[in-house]
């Protein structure tokens, strides 16, 4: 038996109340449109994760082009991806306020428009802001609703959908390192980024793709979450069973709240009704008077989402399971994105770039990274398998390959360690699944929002540092030593927290007994 959602006490509120009467299940919950969300989530992967991952052939180029240090050259990579998560939270607004759909719309817009203006850089720090800022923004502005709406469309398949979707990363990783070869060489990194601007556009499309549900869809998404509990049951192991937590949101702000805003538009429909008779411009004012009042309804029921979220008597931050996931990703991600950035200058010191340039090391990351997260996906959907527990091994795998990366000087032994990196660093599939697990699906968008903007902070800070110790030593080899260590703190705030908890809860259990 695993721990739930339940199990844990940290419930939002957001299961509605089913009753006795069966409700027959949504074909596009496990099936039918969902699919589609997940062929737009892979694409999504493609065009912003793939290209990020890619960013390490246009770094080499910018090094020539501008002649600037490694350390200051390397945060125009690393903006794009730090940004990209960073801005999570205030995306999650977004979300809540406008929804996916159109969220991910202007974002892709935005993403092109700065891989178009990029092409016109004259120095580094143009670069900042054109592709670290302009195009990281709406790359961030798509990727978290794709994660979301995954875990909207799936109840009793997520991590296997969540896994074929990030699977995209790793395609788009082989496939953008090999187009951005071919484009830099045939026709310059300037005209590279134009070319890949335009490519980003269909980001737009993608966006399109993200039908919301309606919140009777996603009361029978309940129903059937409900009805499965036991096979969704497996986020924590048998250590975090009895995990209790703080605070519970409270139905009745978010009543009243409603009740107001009910109140508002319905004067607005009596206006609209005893002004029939008037005049034409006055009919057209009432129409604009109530389109802004449904607007402004929208945005105070999505901010008053995300505040709660964020700053209420039931914050995300009083789950102290979500705490030290939070924590854990702010060491974790650096440790998969610096050997992306800085592998071709590896290569290039230990000279092997003659077998490098036969099958390069990131692509074989980036191929063994598509089937580690389907395959870790697979098993975590297992009704006897605890996802907490792969997602624990995995991390594991990965913070010893980035320790024992340095010491491989030979082609083979890095291409073993790099495919070990691609497979294990295939638990990102679930990081949107346990997440889930922990908050809701209605406080999804939020949570999720916080932990990538922790990966986001550690991307940001994790390639420049790694390019400033080889201005320092001459070797990357600090880099991912200090990297790996960092990252393994992470893991033991993983290990640690929930056992803290389960030993407060089992000493709350027994003075409730004796009382």
């Amino acid at each position: 038996m695993y721990a739930s959602r339940e199990d844990i006490g940290y419930d939002f509120g957001d299961d509605s109340k089913v009753g006795s009467k069966p409700i027959k299940p949504n074909p596009n919950i496990d099936g039918g449109w969902a699919w589609m969300i997940v062929l737009s989530s892979f694409l999504v992967h493609i065009l912003i994760m793939g290209s990020q991952m890619a960013l390490g052939i246009l770094n080499m180029e910018w090094l020539e082009e501008f002649n600037q240090s490694r350390g200051l050259t390397a945060w125009v990579s690393s903006l794009s991806m730090g940004i990209t998560l960073i801005v999570g939270p205030f995306i999650g607004l977004f979300i809540s306020m406008c929804g996916c759909r159109t969220t991910a719309i202007i974002g892709g817009i935005l993403n092109a428009l700065g891989w178009i203006l990029s092409a016109y850089a004259s120095n580094v720090h143009y670069l900042f802001l054109t592709f670290g800022v302009t195009a990281g923004i709406g790359s961030g502005m798509v990727y978290l609703p794709a994660v979301v709406m995954v875990g909207q469309y799936f109840q009793n398949r997520r991590a296997l959908a969540q896994g074929l979707s990030t699977t995209g990363t790793g395609f788009g990783a082989f496939l953008m390192t090999a187009l951005l070869k071919y484009l830099c060489t045939e026709f310059g990194w300037r005209n590279a980024m134009f070319i890949q601007g335009a490519i980003s556009l269909n980001l737009c499309v993608c966006g399109a793709l993200m039908r919301p549900l309606s919140p009777k869809e996603l009361r029978e998404k309940y129903v059937m979450g409900n009805d499965s509990e036991e096979n969704q049951a497996k986020v924590l192991s048998q250590s975090t069973e009895t995990i209790k937590s703080n605070g519970v949101l409270g139905e009745e702000p978010e009543k009243k709240e409603e009740a107001a805003n009910e109140e508002v538009l319905d004067s607005v429909q009596h206006i609209e009704i005893g002004g029939k008779s008037g005049s034409g411009r006055s009919m057209y004012g009432l129409r604009l008077f109530k389109t802004v009042s449904q607007l402004t309804v929208t945005v105070r029921k999505g901010f008053a989402l995300w505040y709660s979220s964020y700053f209420g008597a039931a914050s995300l931050f009083t789950n102290r399971v979500f705490v030290a996931f939070v924590i854990w990703a702010l060491f974790a991600y650096s440790s998969f994105v610096i050997p992306f950035i800085h592998l071709p200058e590896i290569v290039k010191q230990y000279k092997l770039s003659r077998q490098d340039n036969v099958f390069p090391l990131t692509s074989i990351i980036a191929i063994v990274h598509i089937f580690g997260k389907v395959i870790l996906g697979i098993i975590s959907d297992l009704p006897c398998i605890s996802t907490w527990n792969v997602f624990l091994m995995a991390n594991f795998t990965l913070v010893t390959c980035i320790l024992t990366l340095p010491l491989m000087q030979t082609y083979i032994g890095l291409a073993v360690v790099c495919a070990l990196i691609g497979f294990s660093s295939g638990y990102f599939s679930l990081m949107p699944v346990v997440t889930e697990d922990l908050v809701g699906t209605k406080h999804l968008a939020n949570a999720y929002g916080i932990i990538i903007c922790a990966n986001g902070i550690s991307a940001l800070f994790g390639p420049p540092f790694a390019g400033w110790i080889y201005d320092i030593t001459q070797k990357y080899d600090f880099s991912f030593y200090i990297a790996g260590l960092l990252y393994m703190v992470g893991i033991i705030f993983l290990l640690i927290q929930p056992c803290i908890q389960k030993k407060q809860s089992r000493e709350k259990s027994t003075e409730e007994a004796q009382v």
